[in-house]
């Protein structure tokens, strides 16, 4: 399953040459001149990173990077700025990109910073063996990893396997959002047919039996243009 990478640069020629690299290593890409482009192109499409250019027009980088990170928003973000200067870096870091890269670069390098913060961002989600032990409550549900039941009340809500699948991913992170991509990569063993656009039907599937409202939902909330987090208060059991 390929990763999207959108790649948020004024200057054209470079951002061309950027993307038919990626496209080459097994990377989609996605390209946008500026703030406004960005957020079309993340309206559109489900992207994993974001590359995003400090010296651009209008809203810079930093500006960008800063508002998205208050609004909530964690999608990965390596930076690219054309001067090798300290102070960049260091708001960079503190408005909370991800890396940085100097212009000019050698693709490969930015090749590996972009794996490296993919691969980051993949290990913060619960191995596997660490799911299966899982056992959480939630409002009036209880999530049983080991006997692969959700109770509500004490009586057992059906699941299909790939909804309890995902609904085990969500809880064990709660409020932390996931990309549509983590979430397919993440159970794609459960059901090989598992791609981005299955996770929103499945999530569609959840909120009908978790919620007393599914188009108002309490426990798994969309992240525009990212993914989903669970919101619900989850009391862990040890």
């Amino acid at each position: 399953m390929s990763q999207r990478i959108l790649i948020v640069d004024d200057d054209s020629r470079h951002s061309h040459l950027l993307a038919k690299y990626f496209e080459s290593h097994d990377f989609e890409t996605v390209l946008a001149q500026d703030a406004i482009e960005m957020q079309k192109r993340r309206d559109y499409f489900q992207c994993d990173l974001m590359i995003l250019d400090v010296n651009m027009p209008g809203e810079d980088g930093l500006s960008i990077c800063r508002r998205l990170r208050a609004d909530g928003d964690n999608i990965p973000i390596i930076l690219l700025t054309a001067r090798n200067e300290t102070v960049d870096r260091i708001l960079g870091l503190e408005y909370g990109s991800d890396d940085y890269l100097a212009k000019p670069f050698d693709p490969r390098e930015l090749l590996a910073r972009v794996r490296a913060v993919l691969r980051r961002i993949d290990n913060k989600i619960p191995a596997a063996h660490k799911l299966e032990s899982l056992r959480v409550q939630f409002g009036p549900y209880v999530l049983d990893a080991s006997s692969r039941s959700l109770l509500f009340k004490g009586k057992t809500v059906s699941l299909s396997a790939d909804e309890l699948a995902l609904l085990m991913l969500l809880v064990s992170m709660p409020g932390k959002t996931l990309s549509r991509n983590q979430l397919a990569w993440q159970i794609k063993g459960v059901d090989q047919k598992i791609d981005q656009r299955n996770i929103d039907m499945l999530v569609s599937r959840l909120r009908k039996r978790l919620e007393e409202d599914p188009l108002q939902p309490r426990y798994i909330k969309t992240v525009r243009g990212i993914g989903y987090i669970f919101t619900g208060i989850v009391e862990f059991d040890s």
